[in-house]
């Protein structure tokens, strides 16, 4: 009796083991179901939540947020900067801000409504404010410079910003039968948490797709992932972009070659008769306006009967205005708005009062810490310039590790402010050379070219070829083992002159791509590399291989007759 009650006993137990496994398995298939097959159900919220006013940008948060609402919306400017134009300059001395475009110049001061606009004033409704650390501008003006899209939840206080020119899929949610709410996820996956529970109508921004799933923003700011079969097109939003109007340089100078010649202007005024015969010749750059003081004050040698004269010829007139290479003025005028803005007024006042077709900038001499300086004197110069239909052109220097006459520039980003870039590529071999070489060999030249055409991104059409019309007479002499050099500059016609008196025949350096002379006086060793339709002709060629915008020659005063005919090939 006993081993039957045990047996029975065994079985009892081995039945609801039994049970208890099944019971077991089915929660482990349901459990499974839920968690491993099934949507998940479980929400959660987006990083954000809590933040007053957060920015996004192609639906993602920015990390920033908005200060103020509706007209009295303000963006923070680091933002502004990073995501809108990093141009927009903040003066710190005076809590300002410039805002630059290609036909504007907006000028703001913090906790102030008085402002500026193309040197004008102009009345804020709203001033920008000064929270902490951060600038923050008002939101009105911003749309209007840069054409922004503002859309602002009134429930989350998201704030959706678009740029001008950008577009957007717009997607409507379908929903389920049943008129059931689609999920938005925090993943491209079922099991991803929930977001939002979007109702069929929801309007959505598609930002991307990723497989079988859209990554999509609802207006109010909430953006994660859907499944595409649940969205229905609905069209795009695009934020129009502004066409930009031809300028006045593309208005002017398209089709056309620049030839230009600069006449250098010292203690005397230069000659009428200096227009005369200048064959070929569209535009000159006398030198007459000058940086003489930290304020940025500008001394005028301006003569009305040459501007005069030359328009009557046809040839335009670009004024050419440097910062004297001073050095130290040059970082004082430069290094606020008030002493730059000095400097353009009364260069544009000069303009105004001598009728000059454009502004020839020359700046040389700079600290390489005052660059940043020189490229916000163009940005700033540029819009009020083309306001005028004056043309803006700017001297570089080849590119070089020369701490005050070329790291200075920036010309990738004086690129786009100026009409016109001359390259000065002369001074290879320059008044101290420890050795003799050309001012300007065509090999070194043409490189000066490229570097800036494809380091840089300058456009050929905005290149102008900076070409020497003078040479150096090299002395050379040996003492204690050791050469020695020592160089004048001298112009074509003193080439000619020696060639001629000496009776020498030069030959052709295909090295430098001209021809070379040498020969001894009272012992010396005088060696020139000359300039002359040989050296001019291939100069030309170069600059119309490279398809620039035309040539520039310093300086008249140097050329022979002959050099106008060889420059005037850039028409051909």
């Amino acid at each position: 009796m006993n081993r039957i009650r045990r047996r029975r006993r065994a079985a009892r137990r081995g039945r609801l083991f039994r049970r208890l496994a099944g019971l077991v398995l089915i929660a482990t298939a349901v459990y499974a179901v839920i968690f491993f097959v099934l949507p998940s159900r479980l929400h959660t919220d987006p990083d954000w939540k809590g933040e007053k006013k957060p920015i996004f940008v192609q639906g993602e948060p920015t990390g920033y947020s908005a200060a103020g609402t509706g007209e009295n919306l303000l963006l923070p400017l680091p933002l502004l900067q990073k995501i809108v134009d990093p141009s927009i300059r903040y003066e710190s001395g005076t809590q300002s801000v410039i805002l630059t475009t290609a036909s504007d110049l907006l000028y703001m001061q913090a906790e102030q409504t008085e402002a500026s606009l193309n040197n004008k004033p102009l009345q804020l409704r709203l001033a920008p404010e000064q929270k902490g650390d951060t600038t923050y501008l008002p939101a009105e003006p911003l749309k209007m410079l840069y054409g922004l899209d503002l859309h602002e939840d009134a429930g989350t206080g998201a704030v959706l910003l678009m740029l001008a020119g950008e577009s957007v899929p717009l997607g409507q949610v379908m929903g389920p039968e049943g008129g059931k709410s689609a999920a938005l996820r925090s993943g491209p996956s079922i099991r991803d948490k929930v977001l939002a529970d979007m109702p069929p109508g929801t309007r959505l921004r598609i930002w991307r797709e990723e497989g079988n799933w859209l990554f999509a923003q609802m207006d109010n700011g909430y953006s994660g992932y859907i499944q595409a079969e649940k969205v229905k097109d609905a069209g795009t939003k695009t934020v129009q972009a502004k066409p930009p109007a031809p300028t006045h340089a593309e208005r002017s100078w398209t089709g056309k070659k620049i030839n230009l010649t600069w006449e250098a202007v010292y203690d005397r005024q230069a000659a009428l008769s200096s227009l005369d015969g200048l064959t070929g010749v569209n535009v000159v750059s006398p030198t007459w306006f000058e940086i003489v003081d930290g304020h940025g004050n500008v001394r005028s040698k301006a003569d009305s009967a040459y501007v005069e004269k030359a328009q009557s010829k046809g040839i335009e007139v670009w004024g050419l205005m440097s910062n004297g290479f001073e050095p130290d003025i040059t970082t004082q005028a430069l290094a606020s708005y008030e002493n730059r803005m000095n400097a353009i007024v009364q260069m544009l006042k000069y303009a105004e009062l001598y009728h000059l077709d454009g502004i020839n900038i020359d700046f040389e001499n700079v600290y390489t810490e005052d660059g940043g300086n020189v490229t916000q004197f163009m940005r700033e110069l540029k819009p009020l310039a083309e306001a005028r239909n004056l043309i803006v052109s700017m001297d570089v220097s080849p590119k070089s590790g020369s701490e005050m006459w070329s790291r200075f520039l920036d010309r990738r980003a004086l690129g786009p402010l100026v009409d016109f870039m001359m390259v000065m590529a002369y001074d290879e071999h320059w008044a101290s050379s420890p050795e003799a070489g050309s001012v300007a060999s065509l090999p070194w030249a043409q490189n000066a070219v490229e570097r800036i055409l494809e380091e840089d991104g300058v456009p050929a059409d905005k290149l102008v070829l900076g070409i020497p019309l003078y040479t150096r007479i090299w002395s050379e002499t040996t003492k204690d083992g050791k050469n020695k050099v020592s160089s004048k500059a001298v112009g074509m016609k003193t080439v000619e002159d020696i060639l001629s008196e000496k009776k020498l025949t030069p030959k052709f350096a295909a090295d430098a791509g001209q021809n070379y002379v040498e020969y001894k006086e009272k012992g010396v060793l005088q060696r020139i590399w000359i300039e002359d339709n040989v050296s001019l002709e291939a100069r030309v060629n170069m600059a119309r291989s490279l398809n620039l915008a035309g040539v520039a020659s310093w300086n008249r005063n140097f050329a022979n007759r002959a050099a106008w005919e060889a420059l005037s090939g850039i028409h051909d």
